[in-house]
């Protein structure tokens, strides 16, 4: 119950900060994704999170992927794309816990009214034709973290950098891959809170 009412508060919305759309992770719409929204939230910002698996949550990596797979990546952006579409007349910050970094950055690069992009522990490719106009983008991922490798993640930068993109990456050591999420044996709180601190910056300044 009481989780219900802290998603239920009422925050009103600064003027000027812009409107968040949050994904969760393979492990769906878990409750440190709530967490994170009413954070967001009480810094001012709008703030929509999308339940791509229809109330379907995962208590393990590897249920989360059967989940994942078992739905398919085509039709999580399709219903991604659907839950954004109603927002379509403001320029949009997406975000996202790994899978969900992964379907932000997609919908991020093909909105040209995007403000900006912030991804936690999660990348996806790029399109050979990507191209956006100084798009900020902020990413913050575990030190090493095996979904996101290193030699992965210089690549990812340059073709993110190419495309047009304000790139910043953050990187915390000794962290899990989900280090944000206090529920699952990645967290690490000083670094999730650092992450906090530097991201809730990053859109206050867009």
């Amino acid at each position: 119950m009481e989780r219900l009412l802290t998603r239920e508060r009422k925050v009103t919305p600064v003027p000027g900060l812009p409107t968040i759309v949050l994904f969760h992770s393979a492990y769906g719409l878990r409750p440190a994704v709530h967490a994170a929204a009413d954070r967001l939230r009480a810094a001012g910002h709008e703030v929509h999170v999308p339940d791509l698996y229809e109330g379907r949550t995962a208590g393990s990596v590897e249920e989360g992927r059967e989940i994942r797979d078992g739905i398919g990546n085509d039709e999580l952006l399709r219903r991604a794309v659907t839950a954004v579409a109603p927002l379509s007349d403001r320029g949009l910050v997406y975000a996202g816990f790994s899978l969900g970094g992964s379907i932000a950055q997609n919908l991020a690069l093909a909105d040209d009214r995007a403000r900006g992009l912030l991804l936690l522990h999660g990348t996806s490719d790029l399109p050979e034709d990507a191209s956006v106009d100084d798009l900020p983008v902020q990413l913050h991922v575990a030190d090493p973290d095996p979904f996101e490798p290193h030699d992965w993640l210089s690549a990812w930068y340059l073709l993110m950098r190419r495309a047009g993109a304000d790139v910043e990456v953050y990187r915390y050591r000794g962290a899990g891959h989900l280090y944000t999420d206090p529920d699952l044996p990645d967290h690490d709180a000083e670094a999730a809170e650092e992450t906090w601190t530097v991201a809730l910056g990053f859109l206050a300044g867009l």
